[in-house]
């Protein structure tokens, strides 16, 4: 069986310039359930996710992580690697209410764990996080979403979403990205919930065990909503728009006929990720 010899470690580098290890890193993370950060002007940020289950007798694996009071993360990929990096932190943000009686901004919070998961890029003894996370935030900045990599690349994104079928939620959110500024928290949440949906197979639809909300804002500390208080958000979404595919608001019926949208192709499940 041909086996790739650059794939050792993290430091060797292929003849093409790759790194072969970080990109099975970056492969867990498109194989993990979506999830969905984005933020309005100045008020809130929120967290939505979709958890999986093994097998129809198991619980769903819970994706969003409480950080602090004013910051928290969700997850797509290797979930041991995310608590590991989710315990570093809360350290981080304990050390600085300890030291200074202050939240640690998210900015400075995001750089640190940047520059501990570069650390596993350039040792031959390690290997790089297999987990992308979107991590929201509230400080005297306003509200925060930050999007980390395996390769410990880091981006503060008006809205994004990783994890499998990710990137029809990305177009969603591209589409209406002008209107998040200006939307109130159930507005903001509406959206994320109709970004969620474009990420489903079409043989499931949201509902109260596979989707999870969290929060955070000005006066508002980080929050997690699951299973019947997510009832309340799903409510902003009719049970029409709840079955359709189409990827939007729901409008009024017009004589115009439309184009039928693509049919989106299923990405393997090769990998047990969440």
């Amino acid at each position: 069986m041909f086996r790739n010899q650059y794939d050792n470690d993290v430091t060797t580098w292929s003849p093409q310039g790759r790194l072969h290890q970080v990109e099975y890193a970056m492969e867990a993370v498109k194989q993990g359930s979506a999830t969905v950060g984005l933020k309005n002007k100045d008020t809130f940020a929120i967290l939505l996710a979709l958890k999986r289950s093994t097998s129809e007798l198991s619980a769903h694996q819970k994706k969003i992580i409480p950080l602090d009071q004013h910051v928290g993360m969700t997850i797509a990929g290797l979930t041991a690697d995310a608590r590991m990096l989710s315990r570093y932190m809360r350290s981080e943000c304990t050390n600085q209410r300890y030291a200074h009686n202050e939240a640690l901004p998210v900015n400075r919070l995001v750089t640190n764990l940047g520059n501990k998961m570069q650390s596993s890029t350039q040792r031959y003894d390690r290997r790089p996080y297999g987990v992308g996370l979107l991590i929201a935030g509230y400080d005297s900045m306003g509200p925060h979403i930050y999007q980390t990599c395996p390769s410990a690349n880091y981006f503060d994104c008006r809205a994004m979403s990783i994890g499998a079928r990710s990137q029809s939620a990305r177009t969603y959110m591209e589409k209406h990205l002008d209107e998040f500024l200006d939307c109130d928290l159930n507005q903001l949440v509406r959206h994320g919930l109709l970004a969620l949906r474009e990420c489903l197979p079409n043989d499931m639809e949201l509902n109260n065990k596979n989707v999870s909300v969290a929060v955070v804002g000005k006066g508002h500390n980080f929050t997690v909503y699951d299973d019947q208080q997510v009832e309340q958000y799903l409510a902003l979404i009719t049970e029409a728009e709840r079955k359709g595919r189409g990827g939007g608001v729901a409008q009024q019926p017009s004589d115009d006929t439309t184009e039928n949208p693509e049919p989106r192709v299923a990405e393997p499940q090769d990998m047990q990720v969440d």
